[in-house]
Protein backbone atom coordinates (compact mmCIF):
# COMPACT_ATOMS: atom_id res chain seq x y z
CA UNK A 1 0.00 0.00 0.00
CA UNK A 2 2.31 2.22 1.01
CA UNK A 3 4.67 1.24 -1.93
CA UNK A 4 1.71 1.92 -4.43
CA UNK A 5 1.22 5.69 -2.59
CA UNK A 6 5.01 6.40 -3.44
CA UNK A 7 4.91 4.76 -6.86
CA UNK A 8 1.56 6.76 -7.67
CA UNK A 9 3.47 9.99 -6.09
CA UNK A 10 6.20 9.87 -7.91
CA UNK A 11 4.41 9.15 -11.55
CA UNK A 12 2.44 12.30 -10.21
CA UNK A 13 5.84 14.48 -10.73
CA UNK A 14 7.66 12.57 -13.30
CA UNK A 15 6.90 12.32 -17.10
CA UNK A 16 6.44 8.36 -17.31
CA UNK A 17 7.44 7.02 -21.33
CA UNK A 18 6.94 3.93 -23.24
CA UNK A 19 9.68 2.86 -25.78
CA UNK A 20 10.06 0.99 -28.99
CA UNK A 21 13.65 0.10 -28.99
CA UNK A 22 13.94 -0.84 -32.89
CA UNK A 23 16.59 -2.09 -34.93
CA UNK A 24 15.52 0.57 -37.35
CA UNK A 25 13.74 3.26 -35.60
CA UNK A 26 13.65 4.08 -31.84
CA UNK A 27 10.18 6.04 -30.65
CA UNK A 28 9.07 7.36 -27.60
CA UNK A 29 5.83 7.74 -26.09
CA UNK A 30 5.42 10.00 -23.06
CA UNK A 31 1.92 9.35 -20.73
CA UNK A 32 -0.29 12.26 -21.63
CA UNK A 33 1.48 13.82 -24.34
CA UNK A 34 1.57 10.58 -27.01
CA UNK A 35 4.53 10.01 -29.36
CA UNK A 36 7.05 12.47 -28.83
CA UNK A 37 10.22 11.24 -30.57
CA UNK A 38 10.60 9.12 -33.90
CA UNK A 39 14.50 8.96 -34.85
CA UNK A 40 16.68 6.11 -36.19
CA UNK A 41 18.60 3.62 -34.44
CA UNK A 42 21.66 4.88 -35.54
CA UNK A 43 24.77 6.92 -33.37
CA UNK A 44 27.58 8.75 -35.19
CA UNK A 45 31.00 8.17 -32.78
CA UNK A 46 34.09 9.62 -32.98
CA UNK A 47 37.25 6.83 -33.44
CA UNK A 48 38.34 7.93 -30.14
CA UNK A 49 34.99 6.17 -29.30
CA UNK A 50 34.25 8.67 -26.88
CA UNK A 51 32.39 11.35 -28.51
CA UNK A 52 29.04 11.50 -30.18
CA UNK A 53 28.89 13.35 -33.10
CA UNK A 54 25.23 13.15 -34.28
CA UNK A 55 22.41 10.52 -33.15
CA UNK A 56 19.12 9.63 -34.76
CA UNK A 57 17.77 11.12 -38.14
CA UNK A 58 20.82 13.60 -38.09
CA UNK A 59 23.50 10.13 -37.52
CA UNK A 60 21.60 7.98 -40.57
CA UNK A 61 22.18 11.37 -42.91
CA UNK A 62 26.01 10.38 -42.06
CA UNK A 63 26.12 6.49 -42.70
CA UNK A 64 28.44 5.66 -45.55
CA UNK A 65 29.72 8.81 -45.88
CA UNK A 66 31.91 9.23 -43.18
CA UNK A 67 35.48 10.07 -42.56
CA UNK A 68 38.20 7.82 -40.81
CA UNK A 69 37.85 9.84 -37.86
CA UNK A 70 33.82 9.05 -37.27
CA UNK A 71 31.90 5.84 -37.43
CA UNK A 72 28.17 5.67 -37.39
CA UNK A 73 27.05 2.67 -35.83
CA UNK A 74 23.38 1.21 -35.80
CA UNK A 75 23.75 -0.63 -32.04
CA UNK A 76 20.82 -2.34 -32.66
CA UNK A 77 20.64 -6.34 -34.64
CA UNK A 78 18.11 -8.19 -35.14
CA UNK A 79 15.84 -6.52 -32.30
CA UNK A 80 18.48 -6.75 -29.37
CA UNK A 81 21.25 -4.62 -28.38
CA UNK A 82 24.71 -5.67 -30.22
CA UNK A 83 26.22 -2.32 -28.79
CA UNK A 84 25.79 -2.07 -25.14
CA UNK A 85 27.74 1.36 -24.58
CA UNK A 86 26.47 2.76 -27.72
CA UNK A 87 22.91 1.83 -27.30
CA UNK A 88 23.12 3.11 -23.78
CA UNK A 89 23.70 6.44 -24.92
CA UNK A 90 21.35 6.24 -27.82
CA UNK A 91 18.86 5.50 -25.01
CA UNK A 92 20.52 8.23 -22.58
CA UNK A 93 20.33 10.89 -25.88
CA UNK A 94 16.47 10.18 -26.61
CA UNK A 95 15.30 10.07 -23.24
CA UNK A 96 17.07 13.38 -22.10
CA UNK A 97 15.97 15.33 -25.39
CA UNK A 98 12.30 13.92 -24.57
CA UNK A 99 12.73 15.31 -20.50
CA UNK A 100 14.37 18.37 -20.67
CA UNK A 101 12.01 19.62 -18.09
CA UNK A 102 11.14 16.31 -16.16
CA UNK A 103 14.62 15.57 -15.12
CA UNK A 104 14.81 15.56 -11.61
CA UNK A 105 12.50 12.55 -10.64
CA UNK A 106 13.63 9.26 -12.31
CA UNK A 107 11.01 8.10 -14.97
CA UNK A 108 9.44 4.99 -15.20
CA UNK A 109 9.46 3.09 -18.43
CA UNK A 110 7.90 0.07 -20.52
CA UNK A 111 10.03 -0.92 -23.78
CA UNK A 112 8.96 -3.22 -26.11
CA UNK A 113 11.16 -6.36 -26.62
CA UNK A 114 11.27 -9.10 -29.48
CA UNK A 115 9.59 -12.64 -28.42
CA UNK A 116 13.02 -14.47 -29.05
CA UNK A 117 14.91 -12.47 -26.98
CA UNK A 118 16.94 -14.37 -24.01
CA UNK A 119 17.17 -13.55 -20.80
CA UNK A 120 21.39 -12.29 -20.87
CA UNK A 121 19.48 -9.76 -23.96
CA UNK A 122 16.83 -8.61 -21.63
CA UNK A 123 18.84 -8.27 -18.61
CA UNK A 124 20.69 -5.59 -21.19
CA UNK A 125 17.91 -3.98 -22.31
CA UNK A 126 17.06 -3.52 -18.22
CA UNK A 127 20.33 -2.36 -17.73
CA UNK A 128 20.85 0.32 -20.78
CA UNK A 129 17.30 1.71 -19.36
CA UNK A 130 18.60 2.02 -15.46
CA UNK A 131 22.04 3.43 -16.55
CA UNK A 132 20.03 6.17 -18.81
CA UNK A 133 18.95 7.12 -15.70
CA UNK A 134 14.91 5.73 -15.46
CA UNK A 135 14.07 4.32 -11.84
CA UNK A 136 11.66 1.26 -13.23
CA UNK A 137 11.94 -1.00 -16.26
CA UNK A 138 8.92 -3.36 -17.56
CA UNK A 139 9.32 -5.28 -21.09
CA UNK A 140 6.44 -6.09 -23.36
CA UNK A 141 6.94 -8.90 -26.19
CA UNK A 142 6.17 -6.49 -29.09
CA UNK A 143 3.54 -8.73 -31.02
CA UNK A 144 1.95 -8.12 -27.24
CA UNK A 145 2.11 -4.48 -27.41
CA UNK A 146 1.56 -4.24 -31.28
CA UNK A 147 -1.57 -6.35 -30.72
CA UNK A 148 -2.69 -4.03 -27.73
CA UNK A 149 -1.65 -1.01 -30.43
CA UNK A 150 -4.41 -2.00 -32.41
CA UNK A 151 -6.74 -2.58 -30.39
CA UNK A 152 -7.72 -6.30 -29.88
CA UNK A 153 -8.75 -7.27 -26.66
CA UNK A 154 -6.05 -9.36 -25.77
CA UNK A 155 -7.54 -9.71 -21.68
CA UNK A 156 -10.55 -11.84 -23.12
CA UNK A 157 -10.03 -15.92 -24.14
CA UNK A 158 -10.36 -15.68 -27.29
CA UNK A 159 -7.50 -16.08 -30.28
CA UNK A 160 -5.69 -13.34 -31.94
CA UNK A 161 -3.11 -13.61 -34.40
CA UNK A 162 -0.48 -10.31 -34.70
CA UNK A 163 2.35 -10.86 -37.24
CA UNK A 164 5.04 -7.83 -36.57
CA UNK A 165 7.57 -7.49 -38.97
CA UNK A 166 10.44 -5.15 -38.21
CA UNK A 167 14.02 -4.21 -38.97
CA UNK A 168 15.61 -6.75 -37.15
CA UNK A 169 12.78 -9.44 -36.82
CA UNK A 170 9.67 -11.22 -37.71
CA UNK A 171 7.31 -11.67 -34.54
CA UNK A 172 4.26 -14.03 -34.80
CA UNK A 173 2.14 -14.57 -32.36
CA UNK A 174 -1.54 -15.84 -30.61
CA UNK A 175 -2.53 -13.95 -27.95
CA UNK A 176 -5.34 -15.01 -25.53
CA UNK A 177 -5.73 -13.97 -21.60
CA UNK A 178 -3.70 -11.23 -21.48
CA UNK A 179 -0.74 -13.23 -22.75
CA UNK A 180 1.21 -15.04 -25.76
CA UNK A 181 -0.05 -18.23 -26.20
CA UNK A 182 1.81 -19.76 -29.38
CA UNK A 183 4.65 -17.46 -30.30
CA UNK A 184 7.40 -17.37 -32.76
CA UNK A 185 10.25 -15.31 -33.97
CA UNK A 186 12.59 -15.36 -36.77
CA UNK A 187 15.40 -12.67 -37.02
CA UNK A 188 14.91 -11.52 -40.82
CA UNK A 189 12.56 -9.06 -41.18
CA UNK A 190 13.14 -5.30 -43.27
CA UNK A 191 17.07 -5.60 -42.81
CA UNK A 192 17.87 -9.25 -44.51
CA UNK A 193 15.10 -7.67 -47.26
CA UNK A 194 16.97 -4.78 -48.04
CA UNK A 195 20.21 -6.49 -47.78
CA UNK A 196 18.63 -8.97 -50.37
CA UNK A 197 18.13 -6.37 -53.01
CA UNK A 198 21.59 -5.34 -52.24
CA UNK A 199 22.42 -8.90 -53.48
CA UNK A 200 20.28 -8.32 -56.18
CA UNK A 201 22.26 -5.35 -57.61
CA UNK A 202 25.35 -6.55 -57.22
CA UNK A 203 24.30 -10.22 -59.07
CA UNK A 204 22.42 -9.08 -61.73
CA UNK A 205 23.39 -5.38 -62.38
CA UNK A 206 27.02 -5.41 -61.15
CA UNK A 207 26.12 -2.32 -59.36
CA UNK A 208 27.20 -2.02 -55.36
CA UNK A 209 24.57 0.31 -53.61
CA UNK A 210 24.45 0.74 -50.17
CA UNK A 211 21.84 -0.40 -47.64
CA UNK A 212 20.13 2.29 -47.22
CA UNK A 213 19.68 3.31 -51.06
CA UNK A 214 18.16 -1.09 -50.93
CA UNK A 215 15.99 0.63 -48.38
CA UNK A 216 14.74 3.45 -50.53
CA UNK A 217 14.03 1.52 -53.54
CA UNK A 218 12.32 -1.61 -51.77
CA UNK A 219 9.99 1.51 -50.33
CA UNK A 220 9.77 3.31 -54.41
CA UNK A 221 8.85 -0.31 -55.58
CA UNK A 222 9.38 -2.83 -54.03
CA UNK A 223 6.03 -5.58 -53.60
CA UNK A 224 5.42 -8.96 -52.55
CA UNK A 225 2.26 -9.40 -55.00
CA UNK A 226 1.97 -8.28 -59.11
CA UNK A 227 0.73 -5.15 -59.24
CA UNK A 228 -1.59 -3.54 -62.37
CA UNK A 229 0.81 -0.48 -62.85
CA UNK A 230 4.69 -0.97 -63.60
CA UNK A 231 6.77 1.16 -61.28
CA UNK A 232 10.25 2.05 -62.09
CA UNK A 233 12.81 3.86 -60.21
CA UNK A 234 16.99 4.86 -60.61
CA UNK A 235 19.22 2.77 -58.63
CA UNK A 236 22.41 4.75 -58.41
CA UNK A 237 25.52 2.65 -57.26
CA UNK A 238 29.45 1.87 -58.07
CA UNK A 239 29.98 -0.48 -61.04
CA UNK A 240 32.05 -3.30 -59.66
CA UNK A 241 33.34 -4.23 -63.44
CA UNK A 242 34.63 -0.51 -64.00
CA UNK A 243 35.20 0.90 -60.61
CA UNK A 244 32.96 3.92 -61.80
CA UNK A 245 29.88 5.41 -60.22
CA UNK A 246 26.62 4.70 -62.23
CA UNK A 247 23.29 4.38 -62.11
CA UNK A 248 19.93 1.87 -63.56
CA UNK A 249 16.44 1.60 -63.91
CA UNK A 250 15.06 -1.03 -62.33
CA UNK A 251 11.36 -2.16 -62.38
CA UNK A 252 8.88 -3.92 -59.01
CA UNK A 253 9.32 -7.03 -60.76
CA UNK A 254 12.76 -7.41 -60.17
CA UNK A 255 12.80 -5.97 -56.61
CA UNK A 256 10.27 -8.47 -56.03
CA UNK A 257 12.31 -11.59 -57.25
CA UNK A 258 14.65 -9.94 -54.82
CA UNK A 259 12.83 -9.78 -52.26
CA UNK A 260 11.02 -13.44 -52.74
CA UNK A 261 13.38 -15.23 -50.46
CA UNK A 262 13.25 -13.49 -47.51
CA UNK A 263 9.55 -12.78 -47.58
CA UNK A 264 8.76 -16.74 -48.52
CA UNK A 265 10.52 -17.16 -44.81
CA UNK A 266 8.84 -15.00 -43.02
CA UNK A 267 5.38 -16.49 -44.47
CA UNK A 268 6.80 -20.35 -43.51
CA UNK A 269 7.02 -19.20 -39.76
CA UNK A 270 3.43 -17.95 -39.84
CA UNK A 271 1.97 -21.12 -41.39
CA UNK A 272 3.90 -23.17 -38.86
CA UNK A 273 2.36 -20.62 -36.08
CA UNK A 274 -0.69 -21.50 -37.59
CA UNK A 275 -0.31 -25.21 -37.51
CA UNK A 276 0.96 -25.04 -33.70
CA UNK A 277 -1.48 -23.36 -32.54
CA UNK A 278 -4.34 -25.31 -30.38
CA UNK A 279 -8.07 -25.91 -32.51
CA UNK A 280 -10.50 -23.56 -30.27
CA UNK A 281 -7.55 -20.48 -31.04
CA UNK A 282 -7.60 -21.69 -34.32
CA UNK A 283 -11.36 -21.26 -34.63
CA UNK A 284 -10.88 -17.80 -33.45
CA UNK A 285 -7.84 -17.33 -35.65
CA UNK A 286 -10.17 -18.33 -38.48
CA UNK A 287 -12.98 -15.98 -38.12
CA UNK A 288 -10.69 -12.61 -36.50
CA UNK A 289 -8.22 -13.12 -39.05
CA UNK A 290 -4.28 -12.24 -38.94
CA UNK A 291 -3.13 -8.78 -37.75
CA UNK A 292 -0.24 -7.27 -39.69
CA UNK A 293 2.10 -4.54 -38.32
CA UNK A 294 5.79 -3.26 -38.79
CA UNK A 295 7.27 -1.59 -41.23
CA UNK A 296 7.01 -5.01 -43.25
CA UNK A 297 3.50 -4.16 -43.13
CA UNK A 298 3.58 -1.67 -45.69
CA UNK A 299 5.32 -3.50 -48.80
CA UNK A 300 3.12 -3.98 -51.47
CA UNK A 301 1.05 -6.90 -51.70
CA UNK A 302 2.34 -8.58 -49.04
CA UNK A 303 -0.67 -8.83 -47.15
CA UNK A 304 -2.65 -10.42 -50.68
CA UNK A 305 0.52 -12.46 -50.24
CA UNK A 306 0.12 -13.84 -46.96
CA UNK A 307 -4.16 -14.33 -47.85
CA UNK A 308 -3.12 -16.51 -50.38
CA UNK A 309 -1.12 -18.74 -48.92
CA UNK A 310 -2.98 -19.31 -45.22
CA UNK A 311 -6.65 -18.55 -46.74
CA UNK A 312 -6.87 -16.23 -44.05
CA UNK A 313 -8.11 -12.64 -43.58
CA UNK A 314 -5.03 -9.81 -43.58
CA UNK A 315 -5.88 -6.87 -41.58
CA UNK A 316 -3.40 -3.59 -41.71
CA UNK A 317 -3.61 -1.25 -39.30
CA UNK A 318 -3.92 2.50 -40.23
CA UNK A 319 -0.11 3.57 -39.69
CA UNK A 320 0.93 0.01 -39.00
CA UNK A 321 4.40 1.71 -38.24
CA UNK A 322 2.86 2.94 -34.65
CA UNK A 323 1.62 -0.14 -33.32
CA UNK A 324 4.11 -0.91 -30.88
CA UNK A 325 4.41 2.33 -29.65
CA UNK A 326 1.06 2.81 -29.31
CA UNK A 327 0.92 -0.61 -27.56
CA UNK A 328 3.24 0.23 -25.33
CA UNK A 329 2.02 3.51 -24.40
CA UNK A 330 -1.27 2.18 -23.59
CA UNK A 331 0.73 -0.01 -21.17
CA UNK A 332 1.76 2.83 -19.50
CA UNK A 333 -1.32 4.66 -19.48
CA UNK A 334 -3.34 1.97 -17.75
CA UNK A 335 -0.16 0.16 -15.88
CA UNK A 336 -2.29 -1.27 -13.00
CA UNK A 337 -5.10 -2.97 -15.64
CA UNK A 338 -2.43 -4.20 -18.41
CA UNK A 339 1.04 -4.88 -16.06
CA UNK A 340 -0.15 -8.71 -16.90
CA UNK A 341 0.91 -8.57 -20.22
CA UNK A 342 4.63 -7.47 -18.84
CA UNK A 343 7.23 -10.85 -18.95
CA UNK A 344 9.50 -8.76 -15.94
Amino acid sequence: MIKQFFDNLLGYFSADLAMDLGTANTLIYIKGKGIVLNESSVVAVNSDGQSIEAVGIEAKRMFGRTHSKLETIRPMKDGVIADFDITNRMITYFITKTLKQHRFIKPRIVVGVPTCITQVEKKAVIDSALMAGVREVHLVEEPMAAAIGVGIPVHKAEGNMVVDIGGGTSDVAVTSLSAIAYGESVRLAGDEIDEAIVRYMRLNHHLNIGVFEGERVKMEVGSAYPIEEELTTEVKGLNVQTGVPTSTVVNDEEIREAMKEPLSTIITVIIRALEKTPPELSADIHSNGIYLTGGGALIRGLDKLIEERTTLKVYIPNDPLLSIVNGVGAVLDNYEDMKKVCIS
